[in-house]
């Protein structure tokens, strides 16, 4: 089965458990509108190509750590777009769900899908209990205090943070969680596979950086100009577009660096490659080099 579909079909599954009857029907609207349909879905793509890596003994669990972190980083989407920080009405192509819902529900659909992240990976350990307790704490080390993608955001509220230090929490910790749980759900040692979500996390904030100057709110299916206007730390700003293009390459390939040796190194050097174009494309750097001469 492809990565993708059992992405899809292990979300939805979750979801569907949360939709019992009884249950408040526009909540379970606010949330199924969070998660579906996704993005690139690029952090449990991740996760389940480092548990294949390291032999994917349980994917049963290796899929439930992939649904848990992107269930969270759905949360923290929700919650990013609320009026009180981006205020954004959009995301991937559609309504926000504070939009589309009410602000009370988009607070709640966050906090219902932070708990059903956690719920369904405690169901999938029947067959590795052992692991779950790493997979807990590797996961939520990612999510909350002090260097989680909680951190990131409370960052933007701190009259002053280094670029590197934001970037990491905001965006890196979460891709640090992907690549170690995709070790761990797999029974391997996730100390090798913590520099990989290091250095594509950063990778990921600083095309997010580039993307906000220069790129398309179709395209992106989201608003642009928002770090600008909300005065948040922005690679691009600090550096400029061509030190921003320069960042976000010298990351994506110190991430091509930092695939420990296995039987998927090709495999997930490839997926690295695949998704930096995807998100800088060559062409687009190019055209925003030429016209900054």
């Amino acid at each position: 089965m492809k990565p993708m579909t059992r992405i899809e079909q292990s979300l939805a599954t979750a979801i569907a458990g949360s939709e019992a009857p009884g249950g408040p029907p526009r909540l379970a609207g606010a949330i199924r509108h969070a998660v579906f349909p996704g993005g690139a879905r690029i952090r449990p793509q991740l996760c389940l190509a480092v548990a294949q890596a390291c032999g994917d003994d349980d994917p049963g669990l290796s899929e439930a750590a992939a649904t848990s972190i992107e269930l969270l980083h759905c949360a923290s989407l929700v919650h990013d777009d609320l009026p009180c920080f981006d205020n954004a009405t959009t995301r991937r192509g559609r309504a926000s769900v504070h939009y589309a819902y009410g602000e009370s529900l988009a607070v709640l659909a966050g906090d219902a899908l932070i708990v059903l992240a956690f719920q369904a990976l405690a169901e999938a350990a029947t067959q590795s209990p052992a692991r779950l307790a790493p997979l807990l704490a590797t996961i939520s080390h990612g999510v909350g205090m002090p260097f989680g993608i909680v951190a990131g955001q409370a960052w933007e509220c701190e009259p002053r943070v280094s670029l590197t230090q934001y970037q990491r929490a905001k965006t890196g910790a979460l891709f640090t969680a992907a690549t170690m749980a995709g070790a761990q759900a797999a029974g391997a040692n996730a100390a090798p596979w913590r520099a990989l979500g290091d250095w594509l996390g950063e990778a990921y904030q600083a095309a997010d950086d580039i993307r906000d100057v220069a790129g398309d709110p179709l395209v992106l299916g989201k608003p642009v100009g928002r770090d600008a206007a909300l005065l948040r730390p922005s690679a691009a700003a600090e550096l400029g577009l061509e030190g921003a293009i320069a960042l976000f390459d010298h990351l994506v390939a110190g991430a091509i660096e930092a695939v420990p040796p296995c039987k998927g190194a090709d495999q997930l050097r490839a997926l690295v490659r695949m998704e930096a174009e995807r998100l800088v494309p060559q062409a687009m750097c190019a055209d925003l080099l030429r016209a900054a001469a």
